[in-house]
């Protein structure tokens, strides 16, 4: 039986699998050719927005996500893998606030020519590194979401 519970959960779900989408876009269509070609992930030149799309995404997740903590609190077998999911979720929005985000702007601000391609090509490997992490997140609520449906 689908309780609001539930469905808050399930919601956290397709989130936290867009955000793992998004991700998974970034790594496979963009970055393997920005680092040549900087212009891509530069508005002012015509490329694309990173923040309109992963701004109002993880405000959003993180504000379900902790919602739906707080929803399955008194449900051990839901509660235990989404305190895994906000772990996780949070050990990489702090390694992206603290490295992978900055060295974006700086990149998206710096002129095209004067880009370095090796620290460029850096940076997408080092971006990539926080995939296991998203994984893990939306592997652990879909876990809860799992356990509870069964319960």
């Amino acid at each position: 039986m689908w309780t609001p519970t539930l469905v808050l959960i399930a919601t956290t779900a397709l989130f936290s699998g867009i955000l793992l989408g998004g991700g998974l876009y970034e790594h496979l269509a963009i970055d393997p050719f920005w680092p040549k070609r900087p212009g891509i992930v530069q508005q002012r030149n015509g490329g694309i927005s990173r923040r309109r799309f992963w701004l109002p995404a993880h405000v959003a997740f993180a504000v379900l996500l902790v919602m739906s903590v707080i929803a399955a609190w008194g449900r051990p077998e839901m509660r235990y893998p989404l305190l895994v999911a906000l772990a996780t979720h949070a050990a990489a929005r702090i390694w992206s606030l603290l490295d992978v985000i900055p060295k974006a702007a700086e990149f998206e601000r710096t002129d095209p020519a004067a880009v370095d391609e090796a620290a460029a090509v850096r940076w997408t490997r080092r971006s990539l590194l926080r995939l296991p992490l998203n994984l893990v997140t939306s592997g652990a609520i879909f876990f809860a979401l799992m356990f509870g449906s069964h319960a």
